[in-house]
């Protein structure tokens, strides 16, 4: 059986995200959730409040496929809960149980549902037959993380970012900057860049910038007075056409075939997205100790692949936020790569907003094809993670948005490909392999993680967020698959365990044997970690049902 593929509406993908975050940090972890024939109900125990929400299908693993209405008991009726009561029962119950009070919460809830109705209204029809699938699936995330409770928060209004947002469909040219080479400063080698923009005048170099982020600092005093003594130039907006990427604030440039990441001082759900000079020169450092390794991950998996990030360039004008605001990293581009690269987030996407996703790819198909499928996939995408992590102590980022995966003519995966190394870390003293002296304090301290807190990052990515995700959608086109799908993801890791033992320290065998006897897996707490106002790397986690423990 099919089930029906949900409808995409702000209201509802607003609510149901709410709920996921409940459900996960609050209801189960405090056994305040039960499942009750096709309902899951549950209670906030501090505003003694109960709610219920319909169940599509049995749940399986990590995650309970909730869909809309959400209801509310009254007595003994059920009624409707629209999104902002739940917001608002959601802050309540977060400030009693914390005792700290967050007024920008509701706030944030608020900007989320309204960006995504926005979105939903621009974003408009698209002929699959011109359809870039590449650029596509990057553009297809108009609902956002499904366990976030503002997926799409971002700031400013509609009519300021609306422009500039990869889930309308945007496309635009970037702000060229010239700027005199005594006041340019940058690591590697950024020579792409002067490929790509006007000429430079002589003693200049160029300096492209994203055209949001030139409106919201082009009034800096110290930047309005190099513009008028000619330290910087404006060249206007020109050069190639460049087409934003999930993130936002990356731009892809297709003539080119390479990446800009700028910064931009606006708040894009958890954080605001700047390039802070630590992560500048964390970038460079970490592509190059970094080459070698996945020279040898390639070899060994498939021709697995890492996007580099090999140079940045910026201003060093006198305000701190102008160097990091001006900042731009290059990474490198796709189609050096096999086949069709596929942003893993679109084809997790059960909304179908992209050709890619699976609930379209896999329609119709035969549950065997889907099996078979997702059994090349996970040989793809899980052996090289926990292998830089187990062999090298590199913690790679695989959430869904960080990972791309090139399919063949038959759109069967046959490369995998991660790419953003802001969230990529080396575990601190792993066999002295890492030789960071040479960096200032504040770029160690931002490139590395302690064993224990890589381990949970690369389960909670791996696993939780891709892995559970993609397997849930999977479900929806074939109901009952789970079972069969998460065996399958079983064996490969048993598989890499037994052929990659060598290779593995002893204190990382033990992990994997904890991983494949099915121990509760860390799901990260996105609505905790929000009502906290905590960096993300300091987000905690909260133990979820791993699908290996309900083999």
């Amino acid at each position: 059986m099919l089930l029906t593929r949900p409808v995409l509406n702000a209201d509802d993908a607003t609510g149901i995200a709410l709920l996921n975050c409940l459900v996960r940090e609050v209801c189960v972890p405090e056994h305040q959730a039960r499942r009750t024939g096709r309902h899951l109900v549950l209670r906030l125990p501090r505003v003694g409040v109960v709610l219920r929400a319909r169940l599509r299908r049995a749940p399986y693993g990590p995650s309970y496929p909730l869909a809309a209405p959400i209801e509310e008991q009254r007595g003994a009726e059920w009624l409707a809960v629209g999104w902002r009561r739940l917001a608002d029962l959601t802050a309540g119950e977060l400030e009693l149980a914390t005792g700290r009070a967050n007024p920008e919460f509701t706030e944030q809830v608020i900007a989320g549902h309204t960006a995504m109705a926005a979105l939903i209204e621009a974003r408009g029809p698209v002929r699959e037959s011109e359809v870039d699938r590449f650029i596509e699936s990057e553009q297809a995330l108009v609902a956002g993380h499904r366990f976030h409770p503002a997926p799409k928060a971002r700031q400013g209004t509609p009519a300021e970012w609306l422009p500039y947002a990869p889930e309308a469909r945007a496309r635009f040219r970037l702000r060229w900057l010239a700027v005199r080479a005594d006041l340019v400063a940058e690591e590697g080698d950024p020579a792409p860049l002067e490929l790509l923009g006007p000429p430079a005048p002589p003693g200049y170099r160029t300096l492209p910038v994203h055209p949001w982020q030139f409106s919201l600092l082009a009034e800096r005093p110290v930047l309005r007075a190099a513009l008028a003594g000619g330290g910087v130039l404006d060249l206007g907006a020109t050069g190639p056409e460049a087409v934003p990427t999930s993130s936002v604030r990356t731009a892809y440039l297709p003539a080119a075939d390479l990446f800009c990441k700028f910064s931009l001082d606006v708040r894009i759900t958890n954080c605001v997205r700047k390039n802070a000079w630590y992560e500048l020169t964390g970038a460079v450092a970490l592509s190059r100790m970094l080459r070698p390794v996945f020279a040898e991950l390639a070899g060994a998996f498939d021709g697995c692949a890492l996007l580099a990030e090999p140079a940045y360039r910026t201003v060093t004008l006198a305000d701190r936020r102008l160097h990091e605001g001006l900042g731009v990293i290059v990474r490198s581009g796709v189609r050096s790569h096999a086949g069709s690269p596929l942003l893993a987030a679109a084809l997790a996407d059960p909304y179908g907003c992209s050709p890619a996703s699976l609930t379209r790819l896999l329609a119709g198909t035969p549950i065997e094809d889907a099996l078979a499928w997702w059994d090349a996939y996970v040989r793809l995408v899980v052996p090289p993670v926990l292998h830089a992590f187990l062999a090298y102590g590199v913690v790679l980022e695989p959430h869904l948005q960080n990972v791309l995966v090139a399919v063949d003519a038959t759109d069967r995966p046959v490369q995998a490909i991660f790419r953003d190394l802001e969230g990529t870390k080396l575990v601190a003293g792993h066999d002295g392999r890492w030789e960071l002296s040479d960096l200032p304090p504040r770029v160690r301290e931002s490139l590395t993680y302690e064993a224990g807190q890589g381990w949970n990052r690369v389960v909670y990515c791996l696993f939780v967020n891709h892995l559970a995700e993609l397997a849930a959608t999977i479900a929806d086109v074939h109901p009952g698959a789970e079972p069969e799908l998460w065996r399958l993801a079983h064996r490969r890791v048993e598989r890499y365990a037994s052929e990659h033992a060598q290779s593995i320290r002893p204190e990382g065998a033990a992990r994997l044997r904890a991983l494949l006897a099915g121990v509760p897996l860390p799901g990260k707490a996105n609505l905790r970690n929000r009502w906290e106002r905590a960096a993300d790397r300091h987000a905690g986690y909260v133990a979820v049902p791993s699908p290996f423990g309900a083999r």
